[in-house]
């Protein structure tokens, strides 16, 4: 009875925990009209085992700012980047769950003629990366127009965290 009881608690954990990142809201000025708009991501047909579609959706408080939906994903979290290209509106990065493996890209999108678009491929993360707090992507301080991108890979047998430049606008 005692397993039973503790089996319940984690699933039940696991589950609220689940549903707290489904309603995770952050707030900008993603179509650069001067005023903030909230963001949240829901995802659908995805079970705890990442049976299914998996579809991630993000909206937006002001519905004339599009959705789109990121899959595969169980949910995720949200991050606003800030005006990452100098065109005005800030950026969303999403960082999506998944039931198996360290490994997960790192997406990053932009608002362009009411159309979300990548604003540079999706960025390959491992969890040493997030742990040592190496965030995948922030605006190069030395060269305008241009963001650091932090990626893990899988070299000599080991997992390696690169840093880089790149040209966004």
């Amino acid at each position: 009875m005692k397993t039973l009881i503790i089996t319940s608690a984690v699933l039940l954990a696991s589950f609220c925990n689940a549903q707290e990142g489904s309603s995770e809201k952050i707030s900008g000025d993603f179509d650069g009209n001067g005023t903030k708009e909230y963001v949240s991501a829901k995802v659908t047909d995805c079970s705890d085992e990442c049976d299914g579609k998996c579809d991630t959706t993000i909206s937006f408080s002001d519905k004339k700012i599009p959705s789109f939906t990121i899959s595969p994903a169980k949910s995720g979290t949200i991050y606003n980047l800030g005006d990452l290209n100098g065109d005005g509106k800030d950026e969303i990065g999403f960082y999506p769950d998944w039931c198996t493996s360290c490994w997960h890209p790192f997406y990053v999108y932009t608002l362009t003629k009411g159309v979300w678009k990548p604003l540079v491929s999706p960025i390959s993360t491992h969890c040493n990366q997030w742990e040592e707090d190496k965030f995948p992507i922030k605006k190069d301080p030395k060269k305008k127009g241009n963001v650091i991108i932090t990626t893990s890979k899988w070299k000599d047998d080991d997992i390696k965290i690169k840093s880089y430049s790149v040209k966004v606008n």
